[in-house]
Order: structure tokens, then sequence, then C-alpha cells
């Protein structure tokens, strides 16, 4: 069902193709440096700022971001702390 999803949304090519890579100590320095302004995400990793919103993203990846950037700014507190970081972690 996931991966029919990802197919859907036309993401799947991004979670399967295993040519792309990530540095995980790249990706913590941008999680550590991240910070969401108007629905512009704004990081530094190895000294380059870097800063995008949704479409931009979109473009970057490959993939379609048609209203993404309205799902991420909707107001997730209500689930609270805990549900969102138990979230986060099985998103990651």
């Amino acid at each position: 069902m996931f991966l029919k999803k990802l197919r859907l949304q036309g993401w799947l090519d991004l979670f399967t193709n295993t040519q792309l890579g990530c540095s995980v100590p790249d990706l913590a320095e941008f999680h550590t440096n991240c910070k969401v302004t108007d629905r512009v995400v704004t990081s530094e990793v190895n000294g380059k700022k870097v800063h995008f919103d949704a479409k931009k993203l979109g473009v970057i990846l490959g993939v379609p971001a048609v209203d993404f950037d309205v799902y991420v700014g909707e107001d997730k507190s209500v689930l609270g702390t805990t549900r969102l970081l138990e979230l986060a972690q099985k998103l990651s």
C-alpha cells in the first residue's frame, strides 16, 4: 500500500533509486541548522546556506509538490510533542 501511494503521488523513484545517496553527517548538520519561516526552509551545510520552499524542493527532487506547502503549514500542535516525534521518526 505504501509503495502504491508513493507511485500515485509520483514519489516512488525518489525512494527506490539506490543511486541517490545521502551523507548522514551532512543530513544531521542540515537538521541541526534547519529553520522554517513563512513556509521557507533555511539551513546551512558545510558552510553553504540553503533555502527553499515546497515548490522549489519538488523541482530539486524531481517530484510533485502540489499543495505540499499547505500540508506542512497546517497546525499540528494538536497531535502533541510525543506523537509528532513518533511520526517524524517513522517518516525518517
